[in-house]
């Protein structure tokens, strides 16, 4: 029992700081890097400020590789931790994670192919620099909707996650519901953008609907495993009943 026990604190460590890696390599790739150097609607001042800045540029990938790398660490953490509530629903919970991990990583390559349009290679000098700042943008567009695609499964995952949250007794309550509010959000948000003709007219309103929920509910289960871990006495009276 013992050795369980410390088991799943450390798993609980794990899991918190899997997610502060990727809360701060997802935020600096996508708000210092990709918006700080694209332009909506402006190919060739997009892949000015992207020349002009190809080291960031070039670790905002890096971060984002990071970021898939941990999220498949706390995909395998978060099974572990929750696999004593209900474990097909934890493993369930972490496959699809781990399918929204496997779709961004391959929308990375959107990424790198943007610095091979922009190498100056010799082979490139059939096209005019306006047709190669236009494929720019179209492998930019196409990372994001690669990534919007990810986030369908995510919010399902965030779905399974506030659940066994909210069913397991040794985190609060409260934080699978934020975690439930944050999952209706990004799937509301991922399946606007490919429904609605005038998404931009609500982007807004959509970013508020992902961002409040997300960031509450994800941050203070973060803060929760690295700084309280998990309710042992709970842990160990669903063990006790399990056992029976």
């Amino acid at each position: 029992m013992d050795t369980t026990i410390n088991s799943m604190k450390n798993m609980a460590k794990i899991a918190g700081f899997g997610y502060l890696v990727i809360f701060i390599s997802g935020f600096f790739a996508n708000f210092f890097v990709l918006q700080s150097l694209i332009v909506p609607g402006n190919a060739t001042e997009t892949a000015s400020n992207i020349l002009g800045s190809e080291p960031l540029f070039r670790f905002g990938i890096l971060s984002f590789i990071i970021m898939v790398i941990f999220d498949v660490v706390l995909s395998w953490a978060l099974y572990v931790l929750f696999k004593p509530v209900m474990k097909n629903l934890s493993l369930l919970t972490a496959w699809l994670r781990l399918v929204n991990s496997t779709i961004f990583g391959i929308a990375l390559y959107n990424l790198i192919n943007v610095l091979n349009l922009l190498s100056g290679a010799e082979y490139l000098s059939v096209f005019d620099p306006g047709q190669l700042h236009a494929q720019v943008m179209v492998l930019l567009d196409t990372f994001n909707n690669s990534w919007l695609l990810g986030l369908v499964f995510f919010g399902l995952h965030l779905f399974g996650l506030g659940y066994l949250i909210y069913k397991s007794g040794y985190i609060p309550k409260i934080i699978g519901i934020f975690l439930t509010m944050a999952a209706i959000g990004y799937l509301t948000d991922s399946l606007a953008h490919f429904l609605l003709p005038n998404y931009s007219n609500y982007a807004t309103l959509f970013l508020i609907i992902v961002i409040v929920p997300g960031i509450i509910g994800e941050l203070s289960l973060t803060l929760w495993l690295l700084i309280k871990g998990i309710n042992i006495q709970k842990l160990e009276k669903m063990a006790i009943e399990s056992a029976l």
